[in-house]
Parts: C-alpha cells; structure tokens; sequence
C-alpha cells in the first residue's frame, strides 16, 4: 500500500505568489474535484492549499493521476505545474508530510497555522469519505510529531507565522507613538489569528474587520474586541485607513488601484494566494504593498534559536515516522496473513470433504502452523506475495502426507 501513496506539488522554494495562485484551490473547487475523483481512478486523497503550497496526498495508479485531478479544476496550465512541481512517493510522500505537518518545510519555520490547515483539508476528505485507514493513521502521526515538537522545542517560539509575522513587520516599519487607523479583510484561519495578534500589539480601538459574512465579522469582533463593518463598506474602509491586511481566499483582487483614492501613506500587506491585491497598487504614490514571499524575509531575533532547535525537531519527526512504519508493515502482514488464512480454509474444506471429518482436526492444525510459519517469515522480509504462494503450497504438501 504504501508504494501506491505520493504527493504531487509546488511551493515556495520554486515558485512565486503569482504561480502559487494559478494552482490555489479554495473550498469551491475543492468540492468540484471531490465529486470527480473516481474519474481519475483517486480513492483516497486531500489537497492542502496555503499561500506557501498547494500539494495533493493520495493512492493512484501513478502520481500523473493525481495531477490531472488536481489540475482538471485549476486556473494555470497543467504543463505549467508539472514542470515546477515535485513528485515523492511511498516513504519519501510520508515523511514529508511530517515535516510539512510539523513547520519544518514551511516557509517561516515553525509556521504553527500549517497544520490547523492540515485539519481543515483532512477533515474535508474525510467527511466526503476520501480518507481510508492508512492516510488517517499517516495524519493521526503527523499530528502527534506536531504537538510533541510544539511542547517539546523552542521552534515556536518567536514569528512563527504569517499572521504573526505581519504584525512584527507592522512594528518594525511603522512608527507605534502614532494612531493608525487598521483595516482586516477576511475572517479565515489567518485573518482570525491576523485579528487577534493585532489586538494584542495595539489594542483593538483602530481596527476593523470586514468579512463578506457579516455575521462572521461580528463574531470575531466580540471574541477578540475589535470593530466590524460590513463588506459593501470597503472601499470606504480601504480609504480611510492607514494599514490593511487582505486575508481573503478570493479568485480574484478585492483591492484594484482605482479603488485607492486617498494616496496618503498607506502600508498594505496581501496574506492571500492567489493575490487579493492587484499588483498595480504598488505604483500607487505613498503607497507600500507586501506580499507573502516579501514577508516570509523578514527575520526576528529569535530565528537563529528557532534553528538551532532543528535537529531536536527533526529527532522527534524521525521518531514518530519509524512508529508509523512499523505500524504499516504489522497492519499490511495483519491483512495478508487473513487474505491466506481464508483461502487456506477454503482449501481445507475441499480436503475434509474429500477425506472425511476424522481428519478435520489434523488439517485445521496444519493450517495454523503454516500461518504461524508465513508470520515468523514476514517479521523480516515484505515479499507478501512470495510468501503466500509459499504458503499454500506448504500447506498442500502437509496436508497430502
């Protein structure tokens, strides 16, 4: 089973925010795929789609089945992705599940918001009955490594993700003994935590969300102890305030350059993949616009602790994987071994029919000996077919003396 399993993506270490957002895929075209799946002979599969990657986990016949799936409902070119995007099968798509479960392949290492969208995409497969028993207990492992490295390492600590590298960068570049009006577009994973970092730094009197649920937006006012306002407010938000952060999972900008009218200073930071800000903004005069890729360089002062705690991470992955393994390989022993023992029992039938119920005893004997034969063998070696061949020929044999 584990061979059949790969990951097929891209991510920021080879493309840009621009190509990221041809192949991000939102909640809408994710049900779409999901509803088509079976057409590309995919049982078994999720998609985790963040502004760093969008890569998809599954079993097929071969990984090409997983990009025209995830393709079939993508903005950008399928050559396109096929030339940037990686392919890992069996062990190697396991384990770099764990790394990138665990921050260690994210962006901004330790990127704690990885694996609450980990939760999201697994728990979206699963609830349309798309995660069979190895990927669930392949994601229950990552999710432990997660946790363990969590409470176990200082790899969390400090700016450690997007949400909260946005504020530092805020901090950094904006002088705090003055008021700023603060805007928050996108109520999401990011823009919660976007929303509650913020408050934490500056307090909530200056800052307004605005989500397309206005309900949502209220929500999150209340929770965290800001403003809301609703969505047909935009524009007038954008232009009265000095600082915006676009959290949105739009296809496409909710910010145009014709939308700014006041060219006051403004600093606006786009969270989102694809872009939800159009890129001409950025020659807009006293306008500064940054992207996930810009801010993903910012650095802090605890990032050289943050790497020094990589091997202590690493070891933990490296443990919980083995763990996982070994699991594997007792689970695919477990089901061979009950493939034989029921086409063992239909030949001892066929035996004790032929030769009467007084040998009965004798038979059903042997065919426990030759199963607990198969199982000492298969402790040390995977030839699962080899050894069920060799398993009921041992016990023909047996049983014709």
């Amino acid at each position: 089973m584990l061979a059949d399993f790969f990951v097929v993506g891209i991510n920021y270490k080879k493309t840009d925010g621009k190509t990221r957002g041809q192949f991000a895929v939102n909640a809408c075209q994710y049900a779409e795929i999901i509803d088509i799946a079976p057409g590309y002979n995919v049982e078994s599969f999720f998609i985790l789609s963040t502004c760093n990657r969008t890569e998809i986990y599954g079993f097929a016949n071969n990984p090409q089945d997983l990009t025209d799936l995830l393709c079939s409902r993508a903005t950008g070119d399928k050559q396109t992705f096929k030339q940037l995007a990686y392919v890992k099968a069996g062990r190697d798509a396991a384990e770099h599940l764990f790394k990138v479960g665990s921050g260690l392949d994210s962006q901004i290492l330790g990127d704690y918001e990885i694996i609450g969208q980990l939760k999201k995409a697994v728990q979206f497969s699963s609830g349309h009955g798309f995660i069979n028993c190895f990927m669930q207990r392949l994601y229950d492992s990552v999710l432990q490594a997660s946790k363990a490295i969590k409470n176990s390492t200082d790899i969390s600590n400090g700016s450690i993700s997007v949400s909260f590298t946005a504020v530092q960068y805020i901090r950094q570049h904006i002088s705090t003994g003055l008021k700023h009006k603060i805007l928050v577009i996108g109520g999401g994973k990011i823009g919660r935590n976007t929303c509650k970092n913020l408050v934490d730094y500056f307090g909530g009197d200056d800052i307004t969300l605005i989500n397309r649920s206005i309900g949502k937006a209220a929500g999150i006012a209340a929770e965290v102890g800001l403003k809301y306002a609703p969505w047909d407010e935009l524009l007038q938000h954008v232009n009265a305030s000095d600082i915006i952060l676009v959290a949105t999972s739009a296809p496409e900008p909710v910010i145009l350059a014709n939308d700014i009218q006041s060219l006051n200073n403004k600093l606006i930071i786009d969270l989102s993949i694809p872009y939800n800000v159009e890129p001409d903004v950025a020659a807009l005069p006293g306008v500064k616009l940054v992207n996930v890729d810009e801010l993903s360089k910012t650095t802090d002062e605890n990032m050289q602790r943050r790497y020094a705690e990589l091997p202590k991470a690493a070891a933990i992955v490296d443990t919980c994987m083995r763990d996982f393994l070994s699991w594997h390989k007792k689970h695919q022993t477990s089901a061979v071994l009950k493939a034989v023992k029921i086409r063992l029992g239909d030949i001892s039938e066929r035996q004790v029919a032929a030769t009467g119920e007084t040998c009965k005893a004798h038979i059903d004997a042997k065919v426990q000996s030759v199963i607990k034969n198969m199982a000492c063998k298969m402790q040390t070696d995977k030839n699962y077919g080899c050894y069920s061949l060799e398993a009921i020929n041992e016990f023909m044999l047996a049983v014709a003396n």
